[in-house]
C-alpha cells in the first residue's frame, strides 16, 4: 500500500493514518520505509492495490456503468478496465530467470479435467534469449510468439532452465529456483506472509485465481542438496502460516506465465527481486528471527527478587550445573582423578582437599575396556580407605568402541539421563567425541557449546579432561596449555591444571625417610612400644630404625624390614603434581601440590612440594644435570637387568661363578665384582658362586 500510495504522489502522513487502524502498527515504521521505496522495474501502482481489491471481492458501493454522456468526477471511482495481455511482463520474468543461452520450458495447451485444465507437456526448444527478442518484435501479440492458448486456462512456464531435450527432472541443467504457492488464504495475506518472511523471491507472479506464486532462490548444486534445500524452506513456510503447495518440490515444476490472460484476469508479474538476495542469507536471517534465545531483561525487573546462586559442587570450585576441564599431560593421572572425583561426590567426601556435595553422578568411560574401569573403581574405592556405602549414586557408561562425536552423543545423553537426577555427568576423556578440528576456534567453540546443553537441559555439572599440547610448557600460562583452540581454556567455569613436579635427590632422600619413619612407628605401636620414640626420634629414620630392634623382636624385625623395603619401592616409583586453577564463579585458590601414588592422588601435607619448581622453570643447568641424572639411572637399569640375565642363564640356570659371569658378558671380573655389590648380590663363601643377597 505505502508502495502504490508514494508511486502516485500522495504523502507519507497518508499511509502513516490509515496503518495506525492495524495492531501491527509501530511510530515511525512508515516513514523509515516510505524512504526505501525507490521504484522498481514492475512498479506497485494504485491500479494494482485496486486489482488485488476486486480480485478479493471488493465493489464500490456507488459505482455504475458509465454512458457515452456521463460526466466522470473525481468523486467517483473509475472502474478498470478489461485486463489485456502483457508481453514485457514475460520479457521482464525471463530476463530475471535466465541466462539468454538457457532452454525454457513453457506451455500453452491444455485440456478440462474434473473442472480443471490440464497442461500438455509443452516446448523447450527456445533459449530465453530467442523468446525475448521476439517477444520484443510481437507488436503485443504474445500468441504469435508462444502459440494461442485458452483464455480461460492461462498459459505456464517452468522457472528452471532444461537441455532442450526434455521437461523431466533430469532434463533441468540448473537447480535455480523452486516455487512456493499457497491457495488456501487470502492473496493480501499469502503477500503479506511471503514479504515478512523476507524470501528471496526472484519473481512473484499472481496466479489470475486463489494464489500468489513466489519463484523463491535456491541454487543448489545438485539435485540431492535441492530437495535438502526445498523440504527446508517449505517447513519454514509452514511455521510461518504460510500453508504451501508440498506437490511443488520438483525442479522442473511449472509455474504461472505472467502477462497472459487466465479466465477474465491477467497472469500478473507483481514484483522481481525482492526479500533478501539469496537462499544461505535468508536462512541465516530465519533461523536468527526464529532462535529460542531468552528475551533481555531490564535491572529493575529481577533487582529486588534475584534467585540464589546455585549450589557449590566442589566446595570453592566449581558450581551445579556449570563446567569444569581438568588439563594436564600424560601419566598425570587424569583419568584416576577423574575417577576419585565421582567417589567423592557418590560418596559426599573430599576431592584432593575439597569438599564435595553428596549426589548421583554418572562417569562416561570412552577410553578404557568395561572391566578395567571396573576394576580401576574398585582399587580407587580401597586405595581411599572409603566404604561403599552409595555405590548407587555412581552410575558408568562404558563406550570404548562405540562413542560418537559430540554433537550425536549429546541429544542421547540428555535422553538417557533426563529422568536420572545427576548432580555430575563427568566425560573422560574428551579426545574421543571431539568434531572438527581442535585448533579451529568456531569449530571447538560448537563442540564446547554441546556441553551447555548438557548442563541446561539436565540442570547438571559437566567435568571433562584434555591433555596439554605437544612440547614444553616453559612461559606458559596456566590457560593455554591446554592442547588446540584456546577455547579449551576459556569455555569452562573452572579450569584446574595439572604440571609434573621435578623430584630431587633431597625430596626422595626426605621422603623416603617420613615414610620409614611411619612404617616403623606403626609396629611400635602395634606392639605397645610407642612411648620409647620421642618427636625428635620420630623424624630420623636411622634412630627409629635402632629403637625397633633394640624393642621388637628379631623375626619382627624382619617383617618390618620386608614392608620398609616395598614403601622405598613405593616413593621412589610416586610422581609429584601440582595444581593450579583458573576460576570464573571462586577465588583463585593456592596452588595444591599431590603425590600420585597409583591408582590414587593424595594432597601432600608434609610441605616437602611446596618449595619444588615446576620442570620448565628450573634454571637451565638444572634441568641439564637432571637430565644427565635420568640417563645414567636408566644405563644403571639396564646395566641391572642385563647382569641378572647373565647369572640367570649363563650356567644352564644354576648359580654361576665370577668367571663364568665375565665370560658371558665379555667384561673384566672386577666389573662383575664391582656390579655384585651394586645390584646387591653377594659371592657364597662355601660355593664361590654369585647369589642373591637377602639381607638388608
Amino acid at each position: 500500500m505505502g508502495m502504490a500510495l508514494k508511486h502516485e504522489g500522495c504523502p507519507v502522513s497518508l499511509w502513516d493514518s490509515w496503518s495506525r487502524n492495524d495492531s501491527r502498527y509501530h511510530a515511525g515504521e512508515c516513514a523509515k520505509k516510505w524512504e526505501s521505496f525507490g521504484g522498481a522495474s514492475v512498479p506497485v501502482t494504485g491500479a494494482t492495490v485496486f486489482q488485488m481489491a476486486r480480485q478479493n471481492g471488493y465493489k464500490s458501493a456507488h459505482g455504475h456503468e458509465l454512458s457515452w454522456n456521463d460526466e466522470i468526477s473525481l468523486d467517483e471511482e473509475t472502474p478498470a478496465n478489461e485486463p489485456q495481455e502483457d508481453h514485457r511482463q514475460l520479457i521482464k520474468y525471463l530476463e530475471v530467470l535466465f541466462e539468454p543461452n538457457e532452454n525454457v520450458g513453457y506451455v500453452t495447451s491444455s485440456w478440462p479435467r474434473d473442472g480443471k485444465y490440464q497442461p500438455s507437456k509443452g516446448h523447450c526448444d527456445r533459449t530465453a534469449g530467442q523468446l525475448i527478442k521476439a517477444l520484443s518484435d510481437c507488436g503485443g501479440d504474445m500468441g504469435a510468439v508462444i502459440g494461442d492458448y485458452n483464455m480461460e486456462a492461462g498459459a505456464w512456464i517452468r522457472f528452471n532452465p532444461l537441455d532442450g531435450k526434455d521437461v523431466k527432472n533430469d532434463n533441468v541443467t540448473e537447480f535455480r529456483y523452486a516455487l512456493v504457492e499457497c491457495d488456501s488464504m487470502e492473496l493480501s495475506q499469502q503477500r503479506r506472509i511471503i514479504e515478512d518472511m523476507k524470501l528471496p523471491v526472484a519473481c512473484l507472479v499472481y496466479s489470475g485465481r486463489k494464489s500468489i506464486h513466489a519463484i523463491v532462490h535456491i541454487d543448489a548444486d545438485s539435485r540431492e542438496e535441492y530437495r535438502k534445500k526445498v523440504e527446508y524452506l517449505y517447513e519454514a513456510c509452514k511455521k510461518a502460516g504460510l500453508s504451501v503447495d508440498t506437490s511443488n518440490k520438483n525442479p522442473s515444476r511449472l509455474s504461472r506465465m505472467p502477462g497472459v490472460i487466465r479466465n477474465g484476469k491477467r497472469q500478473e508479474l507483481l514484483a522481481v527481486n525482492i526479500g533478501l538476495k539469496s537462499f544461505d542469507e535468508w536462512k541465516e536471517y530465519t533461523e536468527a528471527e526464529s532462535d529460542d534465545l531468552p528475551e533481555t531483561e531490564n535491572a529493575a525487573s529481577f533487582w529486588d527478587n534475584i534467585p540464589p546462586l546455585n549450589p557449590c559442587l566442589i566446595d570453592g570450585v566449581l558450581r551445579q550445573g556449570h563446567k569444569m576441564l581438568i588439563a594436564g599431560p600424560s601419566k598425570a593421572g587424569k583419568s584416576f582423578a577423574l575417577i576419585e572425583l565421582a567417589v567423592a561426590i557418590a560418596e559426599g567426601r573430599q576431592w584432593l582437599g575439597w569438599q564435595c556435595a553428596q549426589g548421583r553422578v554418572w562417569y562416561i568411560n570412552l577410553e578404557l575396556d568395561d572391566i578395567s574401569c571396573k576394576h580401576r573403581i574398585r582399587d580407587v574405592y580401597n586405595a581411599l580407605h572409603i566404604k561403599p556405602e552409595h555405590l548407587t549414586s555412581l552410575d558408568i557408561w562404558n563406550l570404548r568402541g562405540k562413542s560418537l562425536p559430540m554433537d550425536k552423543l549429546a541429544p542421547r545423553l540428555i535422553h538417557r539421563a533426563r529422568e536420572k537426577n545427576y548432580i555430575a555427568v563427568i566425560i573422560d576423556p574428551i579426545y574421543k567425541v571431539i568434531t572438527g578440528d581442535e585448533n579451529s576456534a568456531d569449530q571447538m567453540a560448537a563442540f564446547c557449546n554441546q556441553f551447555d546443553k548438557i548442563c541446561t537441559e539436565l540442570g547438571t555439572a559437566v567435568i571433562y579432561c584434555h591433555h596439554h599440547s605437544k612440547g614444553s610448557q616453559a612461559g606458559k600460562r596456566t590457560m593455554d596449555r591446554a592442547s588446540g583452540s584456546g577455547v579449551f581454556a576459556r569455555d569452562p567455569d573452572a579450569l584446574l591444571d595439572m604440571s609434573e613436579l621435578p623430584l630431587s635427590d633431597s625430596i626422595i632422600k626426605q621422603s623416603e625417610n617420613e615414610a620409614v619413619c611411619k612404617v616403623c612407628c606403626q609396629w611400635l605401636d602395634r606392639f605397645g612400644k610407642a612411648d620409647e620414640a620421642s618427636q625428635d626420634d620420630m623424624c630420623s629414620e636411622v634412630r627409629m630404625r635402632e629403637i625397633c630392634r633394640a624393642v621388637l623382636p628379631a623375626e619382627t624385625c624382619a617383617l618390618m624390614q620386608k614392608e620398609i623395603s616395598k614403601t622405598r619401592k613405593t616413593i621412589q616409583q610416586r610422581t609429584a603434581w601440582r595444581i593450579d586453577g583458573t576460576l570464573r564463579e571462586f577465588a583463585k585458590f593456592p596452588t595444591v601440590d599431590l603425590w600420585f601414588d597409583y591408582p590414587v592422588h593424595s594432597v601432600d601435607t608434609s610441605g616437602i612440594l611446596k618449595d619444588a619448581a615446576e620442570e620448565e622453570k628450573r634454571p637451565f643447568f638444572e634441568r641439564a644435570t637432571a637430565k644427565r641424572k635420568e640417563k645414567a639411572a636408566d644405563q644403571n637399569e639396564k646395566n641391572r637387568i642385563k647382569f641378572e640375565n647373565a647369572i640367570n642363564f649363563c650356567n644352564d640356570g644354576e648359580a654361576p661363578t665370577v668367571k663364568q659371569v665375565a665370560e658371558y658378558l665379555d667384561m673384566k671380573e672386577r666389573t662383575v665384582r664391582s656390579w655384585i655389590d651394586k645390584y646387591d648380590y653377594k659371592i657364597d663363601k662355601n660355593t664361590h658362586t654369585i647369589a642373591k643377597n637377602c639381607d638388608e
